[in-house]
C-alpha cells in the first residue's frame, strides 16, 4: 500500500511558476511508475506527465510539453512537477498517482488527494 500526498499548489499569476511535490509513504516509490493528472472544474481528469521507475523515460501531454517537467527523487520518496509559464487554462486540481506500469491513461493503482492550482490572468 502506498499513500501519496501532494503539496505545492496555490494561486499564481499567468506566466508564473509552481513546483508540485508528491510525497509517498508506505512503500518505496522506486518500485512504481509515477504520473501527474489534473481535473479542471466541469471537465474530466486528464493526463499531464508520467515518469518511469528510474526516471529515464518521461511523457507529457501536448498541452504542457516544454513548460512542465516531471522528475523524481527515489531516495526522498518524492516526485515533482515543475510548472513554468503557467496559463489560466492550467487551473485545476492536480493529482499524483503510482502504478506498476508507466502510462498516459488512468490505470494507476494509487492516487493522492490532489492539490489546487489556480492561475489568474
Amino acid at each position: 500500500q502506498v499513500q501519496l500526498v501532494e503539496s505545492g499548489g496555490g494561486l499564481v499569476l499567468a506566466g508564473g511558476s509552481l513546483r508540485l511535490s508528491c510525497a509517498a509513504s508506505g512503500r518505496a516509490i522506486g518500485t512504481y511508475a509515477m504520473g501527474w493528472f489534473r481535473q479542471a472544474p466541469g471537465k474530466d481528469r486528464e493526463f499531464v506527465a508520467a515518469i518511469n521507475r528510474i526516471g529515464n523515460a518521461k511523457y507529457y501531454a501536448d498541452s504542457v510539453k516544454g513548460r512542465f517537467t516531471i522528475s523524481r527523487d527515489n531516495a526522498k520518496n518524492t516526485v515533482y512537477l515543475q510548472m513554468n509559464s503557467l496559463q489560466p487554462e492550467d487551473t485545476a486540481v492536480y493529482y499524483c498517482a503510482a502504478g506498476v506500469v508507466v502510462t498516459t491513461n488512468e490505470k494507476y493503482d494509487y492516487w493522492g488527494q490532489g492539490t489546487q492550482v489556480t492561475v489568474s490572468s
